[in-house]
């Protein structure tokens, strides 16, 4: 099992930026698939950005241009950078990590790790 912290959530104002950061520890090995996910107030988690560790990335369409996905497999670390944030972009902020499927990772029923979450609160 990997153990999984996030940090660098906090309160901006629509058009600022924010950078999170996932450190995962506990386990002998890499993660195939690390990603975040979020869950907006009365909203389903949702994904939102996913790095599998040979650098294929995948975003939700409503934060391409945005958000940045990052990881540093030497340091175990994970990044979201955000920038140009909305008010529809707050929402408790997920790290998870978790096995490819045939070398994909897939987002629906597959079993992850997740971190304890960081809220993002974005003002208009």
């Amino acid at each position: 099992q990997v153990q999984l912290v996030e940090s660098g959530g906090g309160s901006v104002q629509a058009g600022g930026s924010l950078r999170l950061s996932c450190v995962a520890s506990g386990s002998k090995y890499t993660s195939d698939c690390m990603g975040w996910f979020r869950q907006g107030p009365g909203k389903e988690r949702e994904p939102v950005a996913h790095v599998h560790r040979d650098g294929r990335i995948i975003y939700r369409d409503s934060v391409k241009g945005r958000f940045t996905i990052s990881r540093d497999n030497a340091n175990n670390t994970l990044y979201l950078q955000m920038n140009s944030l909305k008010p529809e972009d707050t929402a408790v902020y997920y790290c998870a990590a978790w096995p490819s499927t045939s070398g994909y990772c897939m987002i629906n029923r597959v079993s992850k790790d997740w971190g304890q979450g960081t809220q993002v609160t974005v003002s208009s």
